[in-house]
């Protein structure tokens, strides 16, 4: 991953006219990570964490060490092109009521398509299940500039967030509880409980390659974005008994679904991830 997204990152934020640093953080790897960092990409800073965080404790440690106005959350397969910063940054100093925003979320290995995490903006339907413009469920569209409009959406994704230091911070940072899957949209729908606003700015554009730590199949995500789901509703739904009452019965629909068509992890990971909640949802009250 650092050898094949690093370089661009590196050559990207290089050209811009911000004054930019480039952190990595290292999530208590166990491979040669750190030693590749520093024989081949000698410049960029490293922030080394004594075990692994999670993604959503993994940044907030590593942004507690950081003091800048903004910070970019990008993760470690992502393809940043030439001025993709820039559009960013000139629209959140030109608009200090927004707390955060992302770039256009294009597929890396087919890219003329979106990405399925964010693509140009992510929104939540009334039952607190996240969508994006350009993806349905799994389903991702060709961006053919149909989505090339700047919009106020409910959530930025957290392959390519550029957000606010200090309003991170005084938002709690991303849930560590939530250890990874669906920590920026809560993270997202806290600031926006406290008035601030969140947008897509796609003039510009990165590229993701997606499932780099979990494969979209794997029962582990499936058990983290129900968990996780769930929990974001009981934090920060103004109507949350109404909302988990229905989705008690579709997510029992949904594990009865990955049974029937032979996804037995799956359905297990539905059940198991309930009955955390359940337990979970004590912390919050």
């Amino acid at each position: 991953m650092l050898r094949t997204y690093l370089p661009s990152v590196v050559k990207s934020i290089q050209s811009s006219a911000f004054s930019v640093q480039l952190i990595v953080a290292d999530n208590g790897s166990t491979d040669e990570s750190l030693e590749v960092l520093r024989k081949e990409f000698p410049t960029v800073k490293t922030i080394v964490l004594d075990k692994n965080y999670g993604f959503a404790e993994g940044y907030n440690r590593a942004i507690n060490q950081v003091d800048s106005e903004y910070v970019v959350l990008l993760n470690s397969d992502v393809e940043t092109p030439e001025g993709w910063l820039t559009p960013l940054l000139d629209y959140m100093d030109a608009n200090p009521e927004v707390a955060a925003v992302q770039p256009k979320v294009r597929a890396w290995r087919n890219r003329a398509y979106f990405e399925h995490a964010g693509a140009a903006g992510g929104y939540l339907n009334w039952l607190g299940y996240p969508y994006c413009r350009g993806r349905r469920f799994g389903k991702v569209e060709e961006d053919k500039g149909q989505y090339d409009t700047v919009v106020h959406i409910d959530w930025t994704t957290g392959a390519c967030m550029c957000v606010r230091t200090k309003i991170y911070k005084e938002s709690g940072g991303l849930d560590a509880a939530f250890f990874a899957h669906m920590e920026e949209i809560d993270l997202c729908w806290r600031m926006r409980n406290k008035g601030y606003v969140l947008a897509c700015v796609p003039q510009s554009m990165v590229f993701h390659l997606g499932g780099g730590s979990l494969s979209y199949d794997n029962p582990r995500k499936t058990y983290l974005n129900f968990r996780n789901n769930l929990l974001m509703i009981y934090k920060n739904s103004r109507c949350r008994w109404m909302v988990l009452g229905i989705r008690f019965f579709l997510d029992y629909a949904a594990a009865l679904m990955f049974l029937c068509t032979g996804k037995k992890g799956s359905a297990k990971a539905v059940v198991e991830a309930r009955r955390d909640y359940r337990k979970m949802r004590k912390a919050y009250c």
